[in-house]
């Protein structure tokens, strides 16, 4: 993630070429994260920008922002991956290896928005056209339009709701400021740079290279540290952060005796040690990966945990054990899945069919199949799936509940207690009836007789009817 050097690198660049010149297209791309995450559009960025005259450009932290002659004005924050190109000139804060090295495509990809500007005499001087265009692979970034004053925008959300700038806010940021942070929270150190509700701009390799300068393990607790240490942390903090700044987060020119520039080689065998021979040792430290010197970085009895410190030597040993382990357990929870997706709906099926199907259990085997029919049964319900009526469950319940008041009609969860040939009261419902209409077409041998008895109570099967007319 592009920390407070690399954020500084693009504020430079946006002042190179953007700054005084007036927008003459842009052409923003709808992403419903980047932009509408934080209640922005692409159509509303594109309309709020075009034509304007830009300002100026700041940032605070990881955050950076754009000012225009009016408003609304713009802050954005480039998430993981996220880099602001230019036509005109190469941004990026790495260099390409020789054999690596390619030609950058225009306009690239990923873009979120592409602002032109054309050519133009300024204060005398002649300025080419230029392009600029915000890319992000990951959509992680944000965009956002705030319409308040220009000077007031580090005064609106989300910028208020970060904490100072070490480089920007130096004033703000002081030795008995830090001291009083640090003290009213008991959290690892690192977690607390990490944050940037406390400090704007630390991230994980700014982080790492600020303890390392001030000799501290980044799991002590933060209300652990004594006056002579929170004065180390301070003076760290200020001179990496302003040396990123100033050098706009080109590693090459950072200064040699700095962790930043060995730290990278986790894995690779001789690679994780200081000019000096001291070994770099890289641990989880809140879900993130911390690389730190033991043999300066000592621990404390303020640690937020025993840490077992290994250097990267062991850790490549024991790789290929874990490997097997984590396939293994991979392959078994693939095949707890598989078996999960068989019997599961089965089993929700099998019980909604039993229950749907039959209330006497001498109708169902085990796992709720039913025992096979008799010929018998078989041309009976043949004889009576013309008078079956299926209607939904929802409307079971109204119907039987609005068709009889009687309560010794039904037995727990629903079920009719054992049929009589009584017939019902006047102005009862007709309970057997209501019931039989609900029930489905599957029969037990020992249903069908007082089932019969029910019709014949209160209207008749086709059956009877047949019998009649002859």
């Amino acid at each position: 993630m592009p920390e407070i050097g690399e954020v500084a690198r693009i504020v430079h660049f946006l002042r190179k070429h953007l700054v005084n010149r007036t927008i003459k297209s842009c052409q923003a791309f709808e992403d419903e994260i980047v932009y509408g995450k934080v209640g922005c559009s692409a159509s509303a960025f594109e309309k709020a920008v075009t034509g304007k005259k830009v300002m100026g450009a700041g940032q605070q932290g990881k955050y950076f922002y754009v000012t225009f002659d009016k408003g609304p004005h713009s802050i954005m924050h480039l998430g993981m991956t996220g880099w602001i190109k230019f036509n005109a000139e190469e941004t990026g804060y790495y260099k390409q290896a020789k054999e690596t090295a390619t030609v950058e495509e225009w306009p690239p990809k990923y873009m979120k928005w592409l602002v032109k500007c054309e050519a133009e005499k300024i204060n005398g001087e002649d300025r080419e056209s230029v392009e600029v265009a915000f890319i992000d692979a990951r959509r992680l970034a944000r965009i956002r339009l705030i319409d308040c004053d220009a000077d007031n925008i580090r005064n609106e959300t989300p910028l208020k709701e970060n904490g100072p700038d070490p480089v920007i806010d130096k004033d703000t940021v002081t030795v008995e400021w830090l001291a009083e942070l640090l003290g009213r929270k008991r959290v690892p150190v690192k977690a607390l740079l990490l944050d940037q509700a406390n400090i704007s701009g630390v991230g994980n390799w700014v982080a790492d290279e600020v303890l390392y300068q001030a000799k501290i393990h980044p799991e002590q607790y933060s209300n652990t540290f004594a006056q002579e240490e929170v004065k180390r942390l301070h003076d760290a903090l200020i001179d990496v952060c302003t040396t990123a700044c100033e050098t706009l987060a080109d590693s090459t020119k950072f200064p040699e005796k700095w962790l930043m520039k060995y730290r990278w080689g986790k894995g690779k065998k001789d690679s994780n040690v200081l000019p000096n021979g001291e070994k770099i040792v890289h641990l989880k430290v809140g879900g993130r990966t911390s690389a730190i010197v033991p043999s300066v970085q000592k621990k404390t009895s303020g640690l937020s945990g025993d840490v077992d410190l290994k250097d990267d030597d062991e850790e490549e040993e024991e790789k290929p054990a874990k490997g097997r382990k984590r396939k293994a357990k991979a392959e078994e929870e693939e095949e707890e899945e598989e078996e999960g997706e068989e019997v599961l709906p089965a089993k929700k099926d099998r019980g909604k069919k039993a229950k749907a199907k039959t209330n006497d259990p001498a109708t169902a085997t085990k796992k709720g199949r039913r025992s096979k029919k008799t010929k018998a049964e078989e041309d009976e319900e043949e004889e009576e799936e013309g008078e079956e009526v299926l209607p939904a469950k929802k409307d079971r319940g109204k119907k039987a509940k609005a068709e009889t008041n009687d309560p010794a009609i039904a037995t727990n969860k629903g079920r009719r207690s054992k049929k009589t040939k009584a017939e019902p009261a006047d102005g009862d419902a007709e309970p057997e009836e209501a019931e039989e209409e609900t029930k489905p077409t599957s029969r037990s041998k020992a249903t069908p007789k007082p089932r019969q008895e029910a019709k014949s109570a209160t209207r008749p099967s086709r059956k009877s009817a047949r019998t009649k007319s002859k």
